[in-house]
């Protein structure tokens, strides 16, 4: 059956700031599921927004990169990883190496998060260009500029904008970020190891306006850092769900 959905005219003044609310408490659950915190959202979407403006400013991004698209892009980056619910916590939650049979387990968050998100538009009859942003993300944001990257080997440009971006972003904070099972890197460490990929794992203009808005980030990861309470809810999180799978 198809659900009524209400046109954009029909819609009340503050549906949006309703719906942004519940995305966002909808993807903090999610981050938490994966040991993370709201936090983790708070920072994608700063570096996000750097990113995205940085490029806005150049002729050949400026036609794409419009407020319209931005600020959809901006709210699709809450839910850029809703394929890792279909993830077992075993293999989301491994702190060692993952073994073959892992891999492929957790890289299939991809397709599965565009799949759900393709699926539930579908079943509402509704789509729109922040749904088409979200499962851009969802799909593509592990795929490596030179083609080495997953789940469908995308080379260069045939990788969605949004997704380059996000991938810059993705990798930076898993970088500098503390884990309960290891400290994050230096600041200076992050930049420098992403620079070297400029052209290989990442866009070389992505790269480009990451490493001369480097400050920025700097500035949104401590802003924005995990505090030793939200550490102290990872770990007490962490060791639940690792002795409920033992148990299982």
């Amino acid at each position: 059956m198809t659900l009524p959905v209400s046109s954009p005219e029909r819609a009340p003044r503050d549906a949006a700031p309703v719906q942004d609310v519940l995305l966002f408490a909808m993807a903090a659950l999610l981050e938490r599921r994966d040991a993370d915190t709201p936090q983790h959202l708070l920072r994608m979407q700063s570096y996000v927004a750097v990113l995205a403006q940085a490029l806005g400013r150049q002729p050949v991004f400026a036609a794409v990169l419009s407020p319209f698209y931005v600020a959809q892009l901006l709210r699709a980056v809450l839910v850029y990883d809703i394929g890792t619910l279909a993830i077992a916590e075993r293999v989301l939650l491994k702190p060692g190496r993952y073994n073959q049979e892992d891999r492929l387990a957790m890289q299939s968050h991809t397709v599965r998060g565009h799949a759900a998100l393709e699926q539930a538009e579908k079943m509402l009859g509704h789509a729109d260009a922040g749904v088409q942003i979200a499962k851009e993300l969802a799909l593509s944001h592990h795929e490596h500029w030179d083609g080495q990257g997953y789940p469908n080997q995308l080379r260069g440009p045939a990788i969605p904008l949004s997704a380059r971006l996000v991938a810059v972003a993705d990798v930076y904070d898993a970088m500098v970020s503390h884990k309960v099972y290891k400290p994050g890197v230096a600041h200076a460490q992050a930049v420098a190891q992403i620079a070297a990929e400029r052209g290989a794992q990442f866009d070389p203009d992505v790269v480009d306006a990451f490493v001369e808005h480097a400050d920025a980030f700097d500035a949104i990861a401590k802003r924005h850092a995990d505090s030793d309470v939200d550490m102290q809810h990872k770990m007490e999180f962490l060791a639940t769900a690792v002795a409920e799978t033992v148990n299982a």
